[in-house]
Order: C-alpha cells, then sequence, then structure tokens
C-alpha cells in the first residue's frame, strides 16, 4: 500500500534521527496559538516537517511545522508543532500522516491541543476545554480505503474515544491549580470558513459544545491505532448567534497565546502522573 510506504519512510527518517522512541513516551499535537508548550521541552531536538521523508508541511502561518524530542520535568515527549487541516486541500489520510507515524513509533499517549470556539454559552472565553467526545461533521474519515490490519480494526468502536482516566487526571489537575476547566462534546467542521449565526444555532442543536476545524480526523486516527487521547481545547471566542462578533484568525491566535501559561502549566502538572495513570 502506498499509504503505509509513506509512513515507513517517515518513521525510518526520525528513528534515524533520534532512535528509538521510549516506550513511556507522551506526543502532543500543538493548535493555532498554542505552540509556547513547547518551549518548556528541555533538551530539544528538532525536524522540521520539510526534512521528514514523505512528511506533509503545514501551511497555516500559525503552524510553525516542526517535530520536536525532548522531556518535560523528566516525561520523554514528542511535540508536532503544527498540524494538517483538510481546508489546506489535505486529503483525510494525508491530515493524519503525523498520527500514523506515532503510533508506528510505538507512541501510546496522545495529547491533542486545538484554538476552538465556544457553542455552549456557559463557557468561559481563555479557559480550556477536556473533550468528552466529538462529532465529526466534515464528512471525511482517515479510516477510508483500504485497511491495514496492523493499525486496527476495519470497523472500529467508538464508544470511548477519549481516555476516562485521562480526562479524570486532567479534571483534578486543574482542581489542584486553580483553573476553571470546562468540558464538553467538540465538533469539527470543514473550514476554513467560519460559521453563519444559524449554523452556529444548528451546531449548538446537534449537542456540540465547542467547535473547530481540526483534532477529529487525528483523534480517529490514533483510536483505530490503540492510542490512549487526551484531548484539551482552548476556548478563544464566543458564539452567541444573536450578537455574533467577528473572529479573525489574528484574534484568535491572541487569545490563545494569552492562554498559553494556563494550558501548558496544566499539560506539565498532567504530565508528571500520565505514567502512573492506569489504562
Amino acid at each position: 500500500m502506498e499509504y503505509r510506504k509513506k509512513i515507513q519512510h517517515s518513521v525510518a527518517y526520525i528513528q534515524e534521527k533520534l532512535g528509538k522512541v521510549q516506550a513511556d513516551t507522551v506526543a502532543f499535537v500543538t493548535g493555532t496559538g498554542l505552540g509556547g508548550l513547547t518551549d518548556a521541552i528541555e533538551n530539544p531536538i528538532l525536524l522540521p516537517y520539510e526534512e521528514i521523508d514523505e512528511f506533509p508541511v503545514s501551511t497555516v502561518k500559525s503552524h510553525v511545522g516542526q517535530l520536536i524530542s525532548g522531556t518535560i520535568d523528566g516525561v520523554p515527549v514528542l511535540a508536532l508543532q503544527g498540524r494538517f487541516h483538510l481546508y489546506e486541500g489535505f486529503t483525510a489520510q494525508e491530515a493524519t500522516h503525523n498520527i500514523r507515524v506515532l503510533g508506528e513509533l510505538g507512541v501510546k499517549k496522545l495529547i491533542l491541543t486545538n484554538a476552538v470556539g465556544a457553542l455552549n454559552p456557559s463557557f468561559e472565553t481563555g479557559s480550556p476545554m477536556i473533550i468528552e467526545d466529538h462529532i465529526n461533521m466534515t464528512g471525511h474519515t482517515p479510516l477510508r480505503g483500504e485497511n491495514v490490519d496492523s493499525w486496527g480494526e476495519r470497523f472500529p468502536d467508538m464508544c470511548v474515544v477519549y481516555d476516562p482516566a485521562l480526562r479524570k487526571l486532567a479534571v483534578n489537575k486543574a482542581l489542584e491549580l486553580g483553573i476553571r476547566l470546562e468540558r464538553g462534546v467538540f465538533m469539527q467542521i470543514m473550514g476554513p470558513n467560519m460559521e453563519t449565526p444559524a449554523e452556529t444555532r444548528m451546531y449548538r442543536r446537534l449537542g456540540a459544545d465547542a467547535i473547530g476545524m481540526s483534532t477529529c480526523m487525528e483523534a480517529i486516527a490514533a483510536h483505530h491505532m490503540g492510542i490512549r487521547i487526551l484531548g484539551i481545547s482552548c476556548l478563544t471566542n464566543k458564539n452567541l448567534p444573536d450578537c455574533m462578533k467577528e473572529a479573525s484568525l489574528d484574534t484568535v491566535i491572541a487569545q490563545a497565546e494569552k492562554s498559553s501559561a494556563t494550558m501548558t502549566n496544566l499539560i506539565r502538572a498532567i504530565l508528571k502522573e500520565i505514567p502512573q495513570t492506569a489504562e
């Protein structure tokens, strides 16, 4: 299969540069404006996406586009600073190339972060939100096409995509740190256009608490491979259909960067106890 060969080429290049990935390595993907989390990585080794064989390259200006290996407070990490979106023209498989590579490298725990709009009117802008479940409204899936049996089943169950033990750990750490933490359902739409007031009403009635243009494809691919997932969203703006305000990319980035310290503190606290978290 051509797709799997591309994944294997990327894996071989990364292993050549970094060696074998440790079994307790935690990977995370940084969303728009949240790349500052990577500043906490100690002894970093940087691999730009364009240098990794067969690896896609991010085209969004707020996504640096590099893989970083190192440690955070003694925990080995692999950080994907920048992701790939369907609206950039990537297929669902291309948009999850990075996740498949993590799985082939042996990563078993993944933290997905993103910058999203709040649909739930009770949610506070700037607060993090734990993703408890998701709604994929893109009409796409990375599982389309021939299945790779060594990755996962042809028809994977999706009852629990986001790991309950990791979600509980995140909630406990937020309480310890005094961080207001929302919990809700995330919805991915295609983008890149923002939603209209009428669409906002519809999405809210469908059960979404927050909305964005990434993450579901990655979560599906990771879950398919048996990777434990924790999803944390940064609520950068609030979508109130009766008084909608413009939410430019610059506004989203600014709020995400403003909230970066809170997100970083929360994730660092989570990382310290992830190795001890039972499945």
